[in-house]
Formats: C-alpha cells, structure tokens, sequence
C-alpha cells in the first residue's frame, strides 16, 4: 500500500489549548479554535499531540477537550483524530477506549514513556491498545524526545506484528533515512514534521503531516499543501524558506533558552495571530512572551508571505 492511498494524509493542525493566567483551560476559547480550523479547510484536526499539552491535564479534561472536538467535527465533516498519548499506561489504554467512543478517523498514542519498551513489550502494548480501540485505527507517535526513538527497520518489524497501526508520526532525517523508510515502510503513513513536508511528498514516503506550519498559519498550511500535488519544485522552494524561518528564529528559543517544542509551537501560533491562543503554557513549564510574537509577526510576513495569508 502506497501513502497516498491512505485516508489520513495532507496537512493535519493541531489543536492547542487556550490557557488562562489562573492555569485553566478557556474552553470558550477552544471552541472558537477549532471553528477557525474547520473554516480553514485543513485536511483534518488532531488533538492531545505534544502542543496540545497531552501530559498537563486531568482525564475530566481530557474527556471534555475530545468531546467538543468530536462533536463540532462531525457536524461539520470534518476529518479529526484524537491523541490518547499519555506517560502512564494505564492511564492512556483508558484514554484510547473513551476516545474510540467518539469515532475519529484514527487515535494516537505513544509507547509508555517513563521506562523504555523492548521490541517484545511495544508490540503487546499496541496490540492490546488495538483490541480497546474497538477498531479504530491507531497512529503511533515516536518523537525525537521519546525514550527510545525507533529507526526505520526497528519501526517495520514492530508493525508487522501490529496490523492495527496504519500509520506513525516521527522526525525524518537525511537521504539515507529516506532510502530505509522506503524499505522497511512503503506499507505505512508516515507523518513527518510540518515544514519538512514537501521533501517527504518528494521522496514518495509521507502521507501527511501533523503539521507546525499549520500552527503558524492553518489556511497558508493548506495552500502549500495543495501545492505539492501539483508544482513540487515551487513547494519545495517554499519549505526551504520556512526552514530558514525555524533555524534562524524559532529553534533558537529551545537550543539556547530551553523552551519546549509545545511553547515553540504556541509561539509559532501566536507569530500567525489567527486564533485565540497565546503563548501561555501550563504551570510548571515556562512559555515565550508575546512580545516575541509580536516582533517576529513583521519578520514572518516579510519572508513567509504565502504561509502568512
């Protein structure tokens, strides 16, 4: 099976949460979000990814954010899948079963976090997940910052002892990586990072992306997804300008400050200013002021000006 036979694919936002300065979540606000997104016309939404701050909320929470995105999304047709992820084992097979519930289109979820799964014990865990998810398809979510980030030919041999895992996010890498991806998972939807999109569609691997770009700017996300299928060279031209934009003012927030890959991304979203969410993140973990945001909104626009409609 080719990635682009695949029903998730294209370009994926994700939704983040709107925090307020006593730490809860703006559930008003959230609703308004996830209207925009749906106006936007993205591919899909998905939820509880690491942006979405997965790993600092309650499971009332949780159940109260799955259930407006639900419900909103299949009034409007809305393609939404729902992230289980969760430290905790227990605690996200939980997840998985009330998110099947709701019938998303797939439900992503992590390995257990706090000790690292042999080969063995990934896949008894993701079949189980499978057996709750009453059907539901899974995506697997192996970010740069897992315990243990699988290669290529770890991934393939792990899913063809899980059939229920149609698809996984992860970081890409170089030509070489491309060349063992095709290998080992010609059979799988890879969800590589946002602005690196185009070069996956290039290389025949992605299906789609779960996409920071998209937290810059959904609709501008959209357009330079559209793209791809049809001027790959103008797309690519397009992903190396917003790779300059990351490397240059962006990364540096987390390579030299410390700041997470969730503030990173709710910086990008305050930079786009298209929703209701600002760079707050929830206590203990510290956001980028506004400001920030502000000064790099001019900057964007400037280099950005197809992504920053």
């Amino acid at each position: 099976m080719k990635s682009g036979e695949f029903a998730i694919r294209g370009n994926w936002a994700s939704l983040l949460l709107p925090i307020e300065a006593d730490d809860n979540i703006e559930f008003g606000k959230l609703g308004d979000e996830i209207d925009i997104l749906i106006e936007a016309k993205v591919d899909g939404i998905y939820s509880n990814g690491t942006a979405g701050e997965f790993h600092n909320q309650s499971e009332e929470e949780f159940d109260r954010i799955q259930l407006m995105l639900a419900e909103r999304c299949h009034k409007a047709g809305m393609a939404f899948v729902i992230g289980a992820c969760q430290p905790d084992s227990t605690i996200m097979l939980n997840r998985v079963r009330r998110a099947a519930s709701l019938q998303p289109a797939a439900i992503q979820l992590i390995l257990p976090d706090w000790w690292p799964l042999t080969d063995t014990e990934a896949i008894d865990y993701l079949n189980r997940a499978m057996e709750i998810s009453n059907g539901i398809p899974l995506i697997l979510y192996n970010p740069p910052h897992a315990k243990r980030v699988l290669s290529p030919r770890e991934l393939g041999g792990i899913l063809a002892e899980t059939p229920g895992v149609i698809g996984v996010k992860l970081a890409d890498g170089d030509s070489a990586w491309y060349a063992e991806a095709r290998e080992h998972l010609s059979r799988t939807a890879l969800f590589v990072p946002g602005h690196h999109l185009a070069t996956g569609i290039r290389e025949g691997i992605a299906a789609g992306s779960f996409s920071n770009v998209a937290c810059l700017n959904p609709r501008g996300a959209q357009r330079w997804s559209d793209l791809m299928r049809t001027d790959i060279g103008a797309a690519i031209e397009t992903e190396k300008r917003i790779c300059k934009f990351m490397d240059q003012h962006i990364v540096p927030f987390r390579q030299k400050a410390g700041y997470s890959n969730a503030a990173l991304d709710k910086l990008l979203c305050a930079i786009g200013k298209w929703g209701p969410v600002s760079t707050r993140l929830r206590f203990p973990y510290r956001w980028i002021d506004d400001s920030e945001a502000d000064r790099l909104r001019i900057v964007a626009r400037r280099e950005l000006g197809e992504i920053m409609i």
